[in-house]
């Protein structure tokens, strides 16, 4: 499965198997966890065969069966939630691509002591559920491309097909509170791309964007743009 492909096959799982993750495909998630980290700043950790942070919640979701999971983290900043999101959305599709199921997780967790390590300058963002799952889970109605963006007939194609992209991208209880807009040429050799989020009382829109941001540049093609 290519990582495109698993932006169409993956949806979001809250109940898993008890199956443990095998060490080669942990080391492949031990291995992109150190990348992401070194590349985004961040401190993602990976926690497995820990069943206490998902078990005993009421919540949004219902989770069972969780025993692996990402704790999402960096170092406190304005930008850091994006952040978590492109680099977090970046494991999560990986993971799919190695037949595992994920769950982007906001507040629907509990923060095990001795789980994970933090700098006094540091946070958690968020929880990734990891395992296999029961199911693969289920897509949901997401919106039209011209309620995200100003795709059209007039747009390039690349740019559709990134739109088409970000519209599978997970965002919290699918708000889909992004927009993201086709600039035109810069000095007539690169086209700019602007996205931004939209305001949410839900919140974690910037978390989105950065996953929407990841979706976009999947489907689109880095080389054909940069952001604005």
């Amino acid at each position: 499965m290519t990582l495109i492909e698993a932006v169409a096959a993956r949806h979001s799982v809250r109940k898993y198997r008890d199956k443990p993750i095998p060490e080669d495909v942990l080391a492949v998630l031990t291995a992109k966890i150190k990348e992401v980290n070194e590349a985004g700043d961040l401190h993602v950790q990976l926690v497995t065969e820990e069943p206490k942070a998902y078990s005993g919640l009421i919540t949004y979701g219902s989770f069972s069966g969780v025993r692996n999971y990402f704790v999402m983290a960096g170092k406190k900043a304005d930008d850091l939630d994006e952040r978590i999101g492109y680099y977090g959305e970046q494991l999560v599709l990986l993971a799919q691509t190695l037949g595992l199921n994920t769950c982007w997780t906001g507040v629907s967790y509990s923060k095990v002591p001795g789980t994970y390590e933090l700098e006094d300058d540091e946070k958690i963002g968020c929880y990734i559920a990891l395992g296999y799952g029961e199911t693969q889970g289920a897509g949901h109605k997401v919106k039209s491309p011209r309620d995200i963006s100003n795709a059209s007939d007039l747009t390039p194609k690349w740019f559709n097909r990134g739109v088409d992209a970000a519209l599978l991208a997970p965002t919290a209880v699918n708000q889909q509170k992004f927009f993201i807009e086709y600039k035109g040429l810069k000095d007539s050799k690169v086209a700019r791309v602007a996205a931004k989020p939209v305001f949410s009382m839900i919140g974690y829109s910037k978390m989105d964007l950065g996953i929407v941001k990841y979706h976009f540049e999947l489907g689109a093609g880095k080389e054909n743009f940069e952001w604005e």
